[in-house]
C-alpha cells in the first residue's frame, strides 16, 4: 500500500507547525500508510461513537467499550486501531479481522453481517517516548504520537485510541473513568459531574478525530451567551484562569461578529504537561511556560480561539492547500496589531518572514501548503498567505471583505473547503470576477520584485504632471496588484492612488495642483512583495534565515567559556550542514558569501565587527557597550548586535557566564525580528530588544529638496 505523506495527523495538529517534519523516524511514516486525506464533502461517511473509557496513569493502561453506529448501505468497513490493544467484537453481528500492521497502527476489516450498532472491546498500554522535531536552525519542538502516564495523557488519532474509519468523520459520546482528582478533557459539552473520576463529553458536530487529554486539574468555569468557558490548570491559580476567562468571552464576541455564532458549547484553555502549542475543535492545549507568559493572552491565544471558526468548523480541503492558517494568521496575530496602531510595522514582519526563510529550493504556490514544518513553510503558508488576504481586503474593502467572511462561513461550515470556496464567497458578496486574482496568487510561487523607473514631473499652466513606470522584474509572470502610490507635494499634502498592474511594465500618472517632492511605491507594505535593500534593517532572521554560513569561536576565550560556544555552535549547527563551525585564529578575514556568527568578547573579529558602528559603541577592554541611549554591563550581561558590514551580515554574542550559553542557544532563534538583543540574570531574561532603523528605499524617490 503506498504510504501518503503525513496523512494520519489530525487537520489542526497539522496545521499548527508541531506534527509534520520529514525528519521523523521511519517508525512514523510507516504507520501514515492506512490514511489518506479527508476531503470532508457531502459524501463523507459519519460514524457515530459511544466510548466508554477506563484510563489508569500509572501503567499507561487503556480499556475502552465503543459502540459504533454506521451509514446504511455499505457492509464493510476499514478501522485503523493501535496495535496493542487486541481488539474483539462483544456486541452486533459483525466479523473483525486484522489485515496488516506499521508501525504502532493495525488495520482491521470490519464486515457486518447485518444492519444496526457494532460494539468493540479492546485494552492495552500507549506510551509513546518524546520526539524532537527540527523547525530550523536552532529551534526545536517536542512530539508524541501519544502517551498515558503518571504525568499526564495525550491521545489523538495518531495514537490509535479509538476505531478510526479512514476518510470519515465522527461525532461521540465519551465517558472516562480515571483515578480520583483526575479530568478528562475533549470537544465538546462537558465534563459533566468529575467527582467520581468520571468525566463526559458530547460532540454532535462532525469532527475529523476524537481527542482525548487528560491530567490533575483544577477546573475554573464562566458562562456566556451560547457556550462556556473553561480553563484547566495543573496548579491553582484563580487570577491568571479569571485572566483567560475574560479573554476567551472577549475573542468569542469579537471572532462572532466578525465571521458569524461560535460553533461549539465550551472554548476551553488545557495546560498541557509538555510545551505545545495545539489547538483543536473547542479547546486549546498549551504548555506549562507558554500559558504562563504575559503576551500569550493577546498573542497566540485568540490565534487559537480563532481555529475554532477556520479549520475546527470550516474544514481545509488538503487536496487544494492549506488556506487557514494563512486567514487565521491575518485575522488574529495580524488583525489586533492593526488595531493597535501597528499594522505597517507587522506586514513588514510578514515580508521579511518569507524573505529571510524562503529561497529558490524551498518555495511553493499555497496551493501546495499542508502545514508548517520548518521557517520556510510558514513563511509561505502564514506569512505569504495573510498578504493574500490583505490585498483582497484592499481590493474589496472593509465592508465587503467581511461579508465575504460571513458567506463563507455561513455556506461550509462542517465541510471541507478550498482556495476556490473562498473565491466563490467573496465573488458573491462583490459581484466581482476574482479567478485571475486567485489563480496568480495561490497557483504561482514567488513575490513580486518591484522597481521605480523613468520619473519625471512635467508642469504646465500652473499645474504639474507626474509620470512613471512600476516594474515586475522577478522571474516567471507577473501578478495582478493594486499598487499603492503616495505623493507628497509642496503644500505638505499627500497624495494616495492606486496603479492597476498585471505586466511586467505598468505606467502611471497623475495630475497635481502642488509641485510633488517625493513619490513612494508601497510605502506602508501593503502588498506581497519582495523587499529591497533599505526597507528593513538586519535581523537575527537574516542569520537563521540563511541555509549556510559560518561561526566562530573565540580561540583565545577561557575554557569553560570556550566549551560553551563549541555547544552553543554544535546546537545550532545541527541538521544545517551547510553552517560551518571554526575558530577566530584559523581564517584570515571575515567571509564575504555567507553570515557570520561572531562569539566572545575575546574573539579577534570583534574589532572588526565594532569598526564604524552606527547604533552601538563596544569599548572591548572594559567589556561595555552604549546601545540605544544606554549603557551594558558586559560583566553581567549577556549581548547580542547584529549589522551589515559592507555587504557581510553579522552578529556578535558574547557572556561572561557560561552557563548562560544553554538558555541563550535556546532563545534566540525565537528572538528573528530584532537587530539587537540584551539577556541579564541567571536565567538569560531579555531586558533590552530592538531594531534598528530602516534605511532608503529604491521605492522611494526624492524628486526635489521638500519635506522627508
Amino acid at each position: 500500500m503506498p504510504f501518503p505523506d503525513m496523512q494520519t495527523m489530525p487537520r489542526r495538529l497539522r496545521s499548527s507547525g508541531l506534527a509534520r517534519t520529514r525528519s521523523r523516524r521511519a517508525v512514523f511514516l510507516a504507520a501514515v500508510a492506512f490514511f489518506s486525506p479527508i476531503a470532508v464533502l457531502a459524501a463523507t461517511p459519519q460514524i457515530e461513537h459511544r466510548l466508554a473509557v477506563r484510563l489508569e496513569p500509572d501503567t499507561s493502561g487503556l480499556q475502552v467499550e465503543d459502540e459504533m453506529r454506521f451509514p446504511e448501505g455499505k457492509s464493510e468497513w476499514i478501522i485503523i486501531l493501535h496495535s496493542d490493544l487486541d481488539p474483539r467484537v462483544t456486541h452486533g453481528e459483525a466479523e473483525l479481522t486484522e489485515l496488516d500492521r506499521a508501525g504502532h497502527l493495525s488495520r482491521y476489516r470490519l464486515q457486518l453481517d447485518t444492519p444496526g450498532p457494532v460494539t468493540i472491546r479492546y485494552a492495552g498500554s500507549i506510551r509513546h517516548a518524546m520526539e524532537q522535531i527540527d523547525e530550523g536552525m536552532g529551534r526545536m519542538r517536542q512530539w508524541s504520537l501519544g502517551v498515558i502516564r503518571p504525568e499526564g495523557i495525550f491521545l489523538d488519532g495518531n495514537s490509535g485510541w479509538y476505531p478510526r474509519v479512514p476518510d470519515s468523520l465522527q461525532t461521540f459520546q465519551l465517558s472516562a473513568q480515571l483515578p480520583a482528582g483526575w479530568t478528562a478533557v475533549s470537544q465538546g459539552a462537558g465534563p459533566g459531574d468529575t467527582a467520581t473520576g468520571r468525566s463526559t463529553w458530547t460532540e454532535p458536530h462532525p469532527q475529523d478525530d476524537i481527542y482525548l487529554i487528560a491530567g490533575r486539574y483544577h477546573v475554573y468555569r464562566s458562562d456566556a451567551e451560547g457556550f462556556e468557558a473553561q480553563v484547566y490548570l495543573r496548579e491553582p491559580d484563580a487570577a491568571l484562569a479569571d485572566r483567560y476567562l475574560k479573554a476567551t468571552h472577549d475573542y468569542i464576541g469579537l471572532y462572532s461578529n466578525m465571521i458569524g455564532p461560535y460553533p461549539f458549547a465550551k472554548f476551553a484553555l488545557v495546560e498541557n504537561f509538555w510545551e505545545t502549542g495545539y489547538g483543536m475543535p473547542s479547546f486549546t492545549l498549551l504548555g506549562p511556560s507558554v500559558i504562563r507568559l504575559p503576551f500569550i493572552i493577546r498573542t497566540s491565544y485568540p490565534h487559537e480561539v480563532l481555529h475554532n471558526w477556520w479549520g475546527n468548523s470550516v474544514f481545509v480541503d488538503d487536496s487544494g492547500g492549506n488556506w487557514c492558517e494563512g486567514l487565521t494568521n491575518y485575522l488574529a496575530d495580524y488583525w489586533l496589531k492593526e488595531q493597535a496602531g501597528q499594522g505597517a510595522e507587522a506586514r513588514r514582519e510578514m515580508l521579511k518572514s518569507y524573505g529571510d526563510y524562503v529561497r529558490e529550493g524551498t518555495d511553493f504556490p499555497l496551493v501546495e501548503f499542508r502545514g508548517k514544518h520548518d521557517l520556510a513553510s510558514q513563511g509561505i503558508g502564514y506569512s505569504k498567505a495573510a498578504m493574500v488576504f490583505h490585498m483582497l481586503r484592499g481590493r474589496l474593502g472593509d465592508p465587503l471583505f467581511e461579508a465575504g467572511l460571513k458567506a463563507f462561513y455561513a455556506q461550509n461550515q462542517f465541510r471541507a473547503a478550498s482556495y476556490d470556496d473562498l473565491r466563490a464567497a467573496f465573488e458573491g458578496v462583490s459581484g466581482q470576477d476574482l479567478g485571475g486574482f486567485f489563480r496568480a496568487w495561490t497557483r504561482q510561487p514567488g513575490a513580486p520584485w518591484l522597481a521605480l523607473a523613468d520619473v519625471r514631473v512635467d508642469r504646465h499652466e500652473g499645474r504639474y504632471r507626474l509620470s512613471g513606470r512600476i516594474r515586475q522584474e522577478q522571474p516567471g509572470a507577473a501578478f495582478p496588484l493594486r499598487i499603492p502610490l503616495v505623493v507628497a507635494q509642496e503644500d505638505g499634502k499627500s497624495t494616495r492612488r492606486f496603479v492597476e498592474s498585471d505586466g511586467a511594465d505598468t505606467a502611471f500618472e497623475a495630475e497635481l495642483t502642488s509641485q510633488p517632492v517625493r513619490v513612494a511605491v508601497d510605502p506602508d507594505f501593503d502588498l506581497f512583495r519582495a523587499l529591497l535593500p533599505g526597507e528593513t534593517p538586519i535581523t537575527l532572521s537574516t542569520l537563521f534565515g540563511s541555509d549556510s554560513g559560518l561561526i566562530l569561536l573565540p580561540a583565545d576565550a577561557p575554557r569553560p567559556l570556550k566549551e560553551g560556544y563549541a555547544r552553543l555552535a554544535r546546537a545550532w549547527q545541527g541538521g544545517h550542514p551547510q553552517w560551518q563551525v571554526r575558530e577566530d585564529a584559523e581564517i584570515d578575514d571575515l567571509p564575504s558569501d555567507r553570515p557570520v556568527w561572531i562569539l566572545g568578547w575575546e574573539n579577534r573579529y570583534l574589532e572588526a565587527f565594532a569598526e564604524d558602528a552606527s547604533g552601538f559603541a563596544i569599548d572591548t577592554p572594559k567589556r561595555q557597550i552604549d546601545l540605544d541611549g544606554g549603557q551594558v554591563d558586559g560583566q553581567s550581561e549577556s549581548p547580542v548586535l547584529t549589522r551589515d558590514l559592507k555587504g557581510r551580515q553579522l552578529a556578535w554574542l558574547a557572556t561572561a557566564e557560561p552557563a548562560q550559553l544553554v538558555a541563550l542557544a535556546r532563545k534566540l532563534p525565537h528572538y528573528g525580528k530584532y537587530s539587537y538583543l540584551v539577556f541579564s540574570g541567571p536565567d538569560s531574561s531579555n531586558r533590552i530588544k530592538g531594531q534598528w532603523p530602516a534605511g532608503d528605499s529604491a521605492l522611494t524617490l526624492q524628486l526635489v529638496p521638500g519635506p522627508p
